[in-house]
């Protein structure tokens, strides 16, 4: 890798493992100051929002306004709204701060950073071609999995030394977490920023997609609409509903949480290593639906599970499964357009995730209001529905695309 690929791994290494801590504490900071499910759906939907605003936004100015400068604004913002949250923020105050996209409610984030980042490091000066350049971004998300591995193993330390739920003081590790990532994002070279006269990405590039796709306008639309529903399921689980569903069902401390975490986020790393040698033999579709189906009927039986350890059960069975889908599922948008579409495609399918995601979270604090596990049996119906319409929808491709 060369040495501006080095510094951004290293910053959102930084960044994972600061958002692995806090994504598990967050949940159980607003179980344990009795927030209601209603009133923690509109923190979380209100994080899952911001990020999807931020990433689109950062994608749609930093190539004019300078990746850099972006870059270590971001970094600032965090260690800002990690100061802001540890100061014991009231209700709306969490609510503008999460708003801004800065925090995560997963162990490992997909928010306005990663969307720079990934853009960084596929500029061909800072990413090798071909092969090498497919292990700077290996590198990247095996960074990205395990540093927010060692985020949410670090949530048991607080527990350990007798700091209540209730204190958001852990929250400060944010603040030396966005100092030394803005000073790693200042020391990039100039071979980050865009070139004159580049296509356009982010939100400028979803609201001036469909304009730039050709042959393929259907099978993105598709698959667009696809991705949007599992999307829409995903926001009613992402990790800190699930700390505050395990705390407020359960009443496990934190420090078996963040255990919990540990785990899935090393799972998730094997299983998205392991889906393209799995679609090697049986195809990029197969992969998908085979895996992230039986997933998702597991995610549904979490809200059954009558014990704790039953529930970690089938949430760990769950993961070796649920990320498989993300590295087959950016291969199959690739290979049903033409190359001149790509960048269109991803831009549309990309933005359609953005759009309903921020939802989730709010219409899961709602669910909740009928039965507290409402949201975990909501989302499995509605990935799974997603799996057997995407496996219907690719029976009518020549199976050269989803091979």
């Amino acid at each position: 890798m060369s040495l501006d690929a080095r510094r951004i791994v290293a910053a959102q290494g930084l960044r994972a493992a600061g958002y692995g801590l806090t994504a598990v504490l967050l949940g159980a900071l607003l179980a344990a100051r009795d927030y209601t499910p209603l009133r923690a759906g509109l923190v979380l939907g209100a994080l899952v929002a911001g990020t999807a605003g931020a990433s689109l936004l950062v994608g749609g100015v930093a190539d004019r306004m300078g990746r850099r400068r972006c870059y270590v604004a971001l970094f600032l913002g965090v260690a800002v709204a990690g100061a802001a949250v540890a100061a014991g923020a009231a209700f709306w105050v969490l609510l503008v701060v999460a708003l801004t996209g800065l925090l995560s409610t997963d162990v490992v984030d997909n928010g306005p950073a990663t969307t720079l980042e990934q853009t960084m490091l596929a500029n061909e000066d800072t990413a090798a071609a071909g092969k090498a350049g497919a292990r700077v971004y290996g590198s990247y998300n095996a960074v990205a999995s395990l540093c927010g591995a060692a985020g949410a193993l670090a949530a048991t330390v607080p527990g350990r030394l007798g700091t209540s739920p209730a204190s958001a003081w852990p929250f400060l590790v944010l603040v030396p977490i966005g100092l030394a990532g803005a000073v790693l994002a200042a020391r990039l070279s100039p071979a980050v920023e865009a070139e004159r006269g580049r296509e356009p990405s982010g939100a400028e590039a979803a609201t001036r997609g469909w304009n730039r796709l050709g042959p393929s306008r259907t099978h993105v639309r598709r698959l667009a609409t696809l991705f949007a529903v599992d999307a829409a399921g995903g926001g009613l689980v992402t990790a800190s509903f699930l700390a505050y569903y395990l705390t407020e069902r359960y009443h496990v401390p934190v420090g078996q949480l963040g255990v919990l975490f540990f785990a899935t986020s090393l799972l998730q790393a094997a299983s998205v290593w392991l889906a393209p040698r799995l679609a090697d033999r049986v195809g990029l579709v197969p992969t998908m639906v085979g895996t992230h189906l039986p997933s998702n009927v597991l995610l549904a039986s979490v809200a059954f599970a009558p014990t704790f350890p039953v529930a970690v059960l089938l949430l760990l069975a769950r993961t070796s499964l649920s990320q498989m889908d993300v590295p087959t599922r950016q291969a199959l948008v690739m290979s049903v357009v033409e190359p001149s579409e790509r960048t269109a495609a991803a831009a549309v399918t990309n933005a359609a995730r953005y759009t309903v995601r921020p939802f989730g979270p709010l219409f899961g604090g709602l669910l909740q209001q009928v039965a507290l596990g409402l949201p975990l049996v909501v989302a499995g119906v509605v990935k799974g529905g997603y799996d057997l319409a995407l496996w219907r929808w690719s029976g009518r491709l020549p199976s050269s695309d989803t091979d």
